[in-house]
């Protein structure tokens, strides 16, 4: 377990309630194994990248996060923002509201920028949504935090995490909680995208830092899990499998 960090910065009463809430009922459901968390910076803008299993994820992220004297931003789906407690605490927290799928998505990468800019950790989950990969791997990646990270350079930690799936599996509503479960985040090193900083920012130059991107936070879940991950990432795209909402679920 790696060694916690005092905050250092003011958290806010949104952040503070929620934390407040969250906090013990994750202690209490969740046996956690913090692995290298030293490794996300104290202090200055960064962009946090980790693999997506379930809908607790942001809140094992936020934990680890927390843990380590920092307060997270998220890049979040606009439609929490109309849930009157959810969005309450969300904005309170200045969290980030995107439109997947939409031409609005331009104004949260403004949003994630500045905050990046200012100083402040924002975390992206580079999959866009929670894995279609058949084994839970890591899927391919979008473009977002590859965007984010060439026109701030600032550094991007890939974390994987496993295990918080077996509390509350993809897409289900019903909590595991007996036995209690265990989560598992590994913090690595940044991700080096520095050779493209100066190179024209085209599909050849985002596809490449994206592919970095996923490629370390694979390890990373690899690590985690004693296995090794398919040689070629999921593509929803090609497998024909919608990449919103619940895929097990027609639209209808």
């Amino acid at each position: 377990m790696s060694k916690v960090r005092k905050h250092q910065q003011e958290r806010g009463w949104a952040l503070l309630t929620a934390v407040a809430i969250l906090k013990p009922a994750m202690i209490a459901a969740l046996k956690r194994e913090w692995i290298d968390g030293e490794k996300i910076p104290a202090t200055g803008g960064c962009i946090v990248v980790l693999n997506h299993v379930s809908h607790l994820d942001p809140i094992a992220a936020a934990h680890i996060i927390y843990d380590h004297g920092r307060s997270p931003r998220y890049l979040a789906k606009s439609g929490l923002f109309t849930m009157f407690f959810v969005g309450t605490i969300l904005r309170g927290a200045r969290q980030i509201p995107v439109e997947r799928m939409s031409a609005d998505a331009v104004g949260a990468f403004d949003a994630a920028v500045e905050a990046v800019r200012a100083g402040e950790v924002v975390v992206v989950y580079p999959e866009g949504t929670i894995t279609r990969d058949p084994e839970g791997w890591p899927m391919r990646g979008k473009t977002g935090a590859a965007r984010i990270a060439l026109e701030t350079r600032a550094p991007v930690i890939p974390m994987g995490q496993w295990g918080v799936q077996d509390l509350l599996p993809a897409y289900s509503s019903k909590l595991r909680p007996f036995p209690r479960k265990s989560v598992h985040v590994k913090v690595g090193d940044p991700v080096d995208l520095s050779d493209l900083y100066d190179r024209e920012l085209g599909p050849d130059v985002i596809k490449e830092a994206t592919d970095r991107i996923m490629a370390a936070i694979t390890v990373l879940v690899e690590e985690l899990r004693g296995e090794q991950a398919p040689a070629t990432r999921f593509d929803p795209r090609a497998a024909g499998v919608k990449e919103i909402g619940n895929p097990t679920k027609d639209d209808a």
